[in-house]
């Protein structure tokens, strides 16, 4: 009974305890399109500890995915889930809502590299509900 006490108060304490760790997200580079007014290219790094997923969004741009290490699972609404490996790139239109996007192992970081065509100045990742 204590035992089970002392792992409630921990719970209590630290709920980040039990919460699966977030993606890190590294930019980098950004570029204004100079013939394409308005528009900007960005490219960031995305690491997906394991277990981590994101939650339901959009990016309202064009968005060129290429894994470069583990296994990531993605798809967009109206699509099929897919699982990529190292070498193997995935696609998001800007007016695909991406439903699902997590790291495929529980226990191996994935690692993937984003480049983004959008809006100047725009957030790179908008919730949805």
């Amino acid at each position: 009974m204590k035992i089970a006490k002392l792992v409630l108060c921990l719970v209590f304490l630290s709920p980040s305890w039990l919460m699966a760790q977030q993606a890190k997200v590294t930019e980098i580079m950004s570029k204004d399109l100079s013939t394409i007014p308005g528009k900007e290219g960005l490219m960031i790094t995305v690491v997906y500890p394991p277990g981590a997923s994101d939650p339901v969004h959009r990016h309202n741009a064009y968005g060129f995915i290429y894994v470069l290490e583990g296994s990531i699972v993605m798809q967009v609404r109206g699509g099929k889930e897919v699982t990529l490996t190292p070498g193997q790139s995935f696609y998001e239109g800007p007016d695909d809502v991406h439903v699902v996007g997590r790291n495929a192992s529980k226990t191996m970081p994935a690692k993937f590299v984003v480049f983004l065509v959008k809006d100047k100045g725009a957030p790179v990742l908008i919730p949805v509900k």
